[in-house]
């Protein structure tokens, strides 16, 4: 068994900014493999289907990003998954707008959403799929207001490779394991 979190914010205000990178993502995979996602507990809107052979729970924390971990870590604990068997979307400013990179584990990098499932599973060892979503051109510009913005409309066909790139490397995650996967997608790009 696989969660499968794409992490972002709840509430419109937040629909197609950088940092719900991880929804977007989520909704695209659940469409894609027929999974609906109308299920509400653990604090999160989720739902469960297969995706290569495997059972899997897609889920998207409703805790906002900092909170993450709550419905993560809920989750796994009543399902016994493992933290090898968790894996995260995420939003990532180090990286060039519309690259992925599969991580197997590893610190937060400064994410306070990666902070959060740390923190509620007591590990790091768990794959996430990183998603760029560019860097502020100023270093004067704010952080938090620079990932809560708006992709720009040249942005948008790039996000949307992305994340077929992204399901991509979910799926050989699940299939073949993390190895493959960032041997398959990290050097691709």
């Amino acid at each position: 068994m696989f969660i499968i979190a794409g992490l972002g914010n709840p509430g419109r205000q937040y629909e197609m900014t950088r940092h719900n990178i991880g929804f977007h993502t989520l909704d695209y995979i659940a469409e894609k493999h027929n999974i609906k996602l109308k299920k509400l507990k653990f604090k999160a809107v989720y739902g469960e289907g297969n995706i290569a052979g495997e059972k899997v729970y897609l889920v998207k924390p409703q805790t906002y990003m900092n909170l993450s971990g709550e419905s993560i870590g809920e989750m796994a604990r009543f399902y016994k998954i493992p933290p090898e068997n968790i894996i995260v979307i995420n939003d990532d400013i180090s990286l060039d707008m519309g690259r992925i990179r599969v991580r197997g584990k590893g610190s937060d990098g400064g994410h306070n959403g990666l902070k959060s499932i740390i923190y509620q599973l007591q590990s790091d060892k768990f794959p996430r799929v990183k998603m760029g979503v560019g860097a502020p051109k100023h270093k004067d510009y704010d952080l938090a207001d620079f990932v809560l913005g708006r992709f720009t409309k040249d942005e948008i066909p790039v996000m949307e490779d992305a994340i077929i790139k992204a399901e991509g490397a979910v799926c050989e995650i699940i299939k073949n394991g993390v190895d493959s996967a960032m041997n398959a997608f990290n050097a691709k790009q």
